[in-house]
């Protein structure tokens, strides 16, 4: 009995190696020292690990920690004869934006990976200690703290089993070490922008990616990566850091869209031809169990019928709709003009939405409306909405057609006419993403061009749905009413939300293009009026207008041409009101707030999107929500897209937005919620 106790306890003592392990517990930080076996076999690699797990709201370093901070360093202790282990392996890192320097880092417990192999004479039996020094940075958002330990394992040259523990803990953390991918990449730096283009077998699958590159001096590490996929080839594009030459090597991390969890991806490129951007990430589409291309066209053509109520398309559409309440326009001419105003909204909604794409794959970060970022563009729209206004208000006449309407050359003028009208209607709703579209709209850039383009002219077909079943219901027709002089007032009543109109886009171009161009915008606008009254004039005198014609033309023309598109803005402030608060939007500025759990409002806006303004007159100016906000300590961020922003269509592009406006409130703990585009008092008040 007593030889079977002492047996007993001297197999416990034998085994006391196999279960020790190696742990320092810092201020910060926690670190073990594990290894794959603890009974490594002569001449056999063992895997050795290196375990850091900070405390929470800290963080250790990457190979490369980017912008700040400091990898791990570590000084072995062999047994004699040991060759010194290979350098630490990393896990895929994370990234992290303080101050506006971006941080590769570890936020969770992370394992460090090398390998030791005994020499090929040693002894079963014989002791093996592997000893190591460890320095390492932990770092918070408010500070940082070098640290550092001594770890040792009493190993002992055995017949290399893998211990149970530690040997699976070993597998893991293999397991999250970056694969290397053997087909090699290629990339350029031209313009100060670095192109990264890496082979890639699945491009397909791909939900998002981005690039860790091992050297310093490649990239600017906070700079914004934008990922496109070009046939097989994965194309990453940020800004460059000049002088970069020769190989380059890093890690690609890598989202799928059937796995929530990242992988890494090794990867090495030498310089050399890269391709074009191509198409976004098809991982960005909506997922198989999110709305299908049916609910996405409903919510376009949604979205383009309450376009119809903005203040730029409603004076267009009444007058159109009135037009066929006359008793002499025959059902098929009515339906002739339905139709070509239908085909003029969906042709110039379309080609819009191609145009979009069509940047978007050349690599240009735009959205929807980005045309209105032009004061060029601002201003040929303030000298077409003045020339509206200025005939609804009877100013002067447009005189498309002469006779009767059955004459075939009048049914095609009649046509062009309506073709004409609803491409007008089609552009200048542009500043608005109502209701329905946003989510419509984003899933476009992400969807296949055919079915992107389908989307656009839902969108389209949505804005000509009222005049189309005008057109084609004779039952809509008797129900509007009868013509006669109340017309006239009419139409001039409608000119007043027109002459509002062309003021908000004089205010818009002061925005873009200063004082400046403010003033060369309302000189051209000035011209236009005097040019169309005179033409006006003319054609009560029974006179031709094609001479004050032609000089407004010549006119809008040269205020277009001598605009200064590359005068600054007005000083900078933010679009919220005062009680807000509100700072400019930087995703660096974000990542800190969200850092520290500070609760955060985001809004995205534009001085020309109308829902915009409305909110912010309107629900975002009452006393109540900046009580609110000051009252749950929620700060206000506010991204301004007016002239366009790179970053902001980055950001813009990875929430699956379109254009603007968006609102986004991200709470104290980590979570974000998407808030309506029709803001309410409640709906603000409510939040935090």
């Amino acid at each position: 009995m007593i030889k079977r106790l002492l047996s007993a306890l001297f197999a416990l003592t034998a085994a006391a190696p196999l279960l020790a392990q190696s742990v320092s517990e810092q201020p910060h930080t926690s670190i073990a020292l594990i290894a794959e076996s603890v009974r490594p076999a002569p001449g056999q690699p063992v895997s050795i690990g290196l375990k850091l797990t900070p405390k929470d709201g800290w963080h250790t370093y990457w190979s490369n920690p980017g912008d700040a901070g400091a990898p791990t360093r570590v000084a072995w202790t062999l047994p004699a004869g040991t060759d010194a282990p290979p350098p630490l392996a990393y896990p895929v890192p994370e990234t992290l934006i303080v101050s506006g320097l971006m941080n590769y880092v570890y936020a969770h417990a992370n394992v460090l990976v090398t390998s030791i192999t005994p020499p090929t004479g040693l002894k079963k039996g014989a002791a093996f200690p592997v000893t190591v020094k460890a320095d390492w940075l932990v770092c918070s958002a408010e500070q940082c703290v070098p640290e550092s330990a001594t770890l040792a394992l009493p190993l002992v040259i055995g017949d290399g089993a893998t211990d149970a523990e530690n040997g699976y803990a070993m597998a893991l953390a293999k397991a999250a070490l970056p694969r290397v991918l053997a087909a090699p990449g290629r990339w350029s730096a031209k313009g100060g922008r670095f192109v990264l283009a890496q082979p890639f077998g699945t491009p397909g699958k791909v939900r998002a990616a981005y690039f860790f590159p091992d050297q310093e001096g490649i990239v600017d590490y906070a700079a914004p990566q934008a990922v496109t996929v070009a046939g097989d080839t994965l194309r990453i594009e940020t800004a460059a850091i000049e002088g970069a030459a020769g190989p380059v090597s890093g890690v690609l991390r890598v989202e799928f869209r059937d796995d929530a969890k990242p992988q890494g991806f090794r990867i090495n490129a030498d310089p050399g031809d890269t391709p074009a951007a191509g198409a976004p990430l098809t991982g960005n589409r909506p997922a198989d169990n999110g709305p299908g291309l049916p609910l996405i066209l409903l919510g376009a053509v949604l979205g383009g019928v309450i376009l119809n109520v903005m203040p730029c398309v409603f004076p267009i559409l009444s007058l159109k709709a009135l037009s066929l309440a006359s008793g002499n326009v025959a059902p098929a001419a009515a339906r002739r003009d339905a139709i070509a105003y239908t085909l003029g909204v969906v042709l110039v909604c379309a080609a819009l939405g191609g145009l979009v794409l069509l940047l978007r794959a050349a690599g240009s970060q735009v959205g929807w409306a980005f045309q209105l970022q032009d004061p060029r563009v601002i201003t040929g729209l303030l000298l077409l909405v003045t020339a509206i206004a200025l005939n609804l208000a009877g100013v002067f006449e447009i005189n498309v057609t002469t006779g009767s309407l059955g004459d075939d050359a009048i049914r095609k003028g009649g046509a062009l006419g309506s073709f004409a009208t609803g491409a007008l209607a089609a552009f200048v709703a542009t500043p608005c993403t109502g209701p329905f579209m946003a989510g419509a709209l984003g899933a476009a850039l992400v969807l296949p061009p055919v079915a992107a383009i389908a989307v656009f002219a839902g969108l389209g077909l949505g804005l000509a749905l009222p005049f189309l079943l005008v057109g084609f219901v004779p039952a809509l027709r008797r129900r509007l009413p009868r013509p006669g002089t109340w017309m006239i007032r009419f139409r001039a009543i409608l000119s007043i939300p027109m002459f509002l109109t062309a003021l908000a886009l004089a205010w818009v171009l002061g925005r873009q293009a200063g004082v400046e161009g403010m003033t060369i915008g309302l000189a051209g606008a000035l011209a236009i009026g005097l040019l169309l009254w005179w033409l006006g004039s003319r054609q009560h005198g029974g006179k031709p207008g094609w001479l004050p014609g032609a000089v407004a033309m010549l006119a809008s023309v040269a205020a277009v041409v001598l605009l200064p598109v590359g005068a600054p803005a007005t000083a900078v402030t933010t679009s919220a009101p005062a009680g807000f608060a509100a700072q400019p939007f930087t995703p660096a500025k974000l990542a800190a707030l969200r850092a520290s759990k500070t609760p955060v409002f985001l809004f995205m806006t534009a001085d020309w999107c109308l829902t915009c303004k409305v909110n912010e007159k309107g629900a975002m100016a009452d006393a109540a929500v900046a009580k609110a906000f000051k009252d749950k300590g929620i700060t206000v961020l506010e991204g301004d897209w007016t002239r366009g922003d790179p970053v902001i269509s980055q950001w813009l592009a990875e929430q699956g937005r379109a254009g603007v406006p968006v609102y986004v409130y991200y709470a104290a703990d980590g979570t974000e919620r998407e808030l309506p585009q029709i803001l309410t008092v409640d709906t603000l008040t409510r939040l935090g």
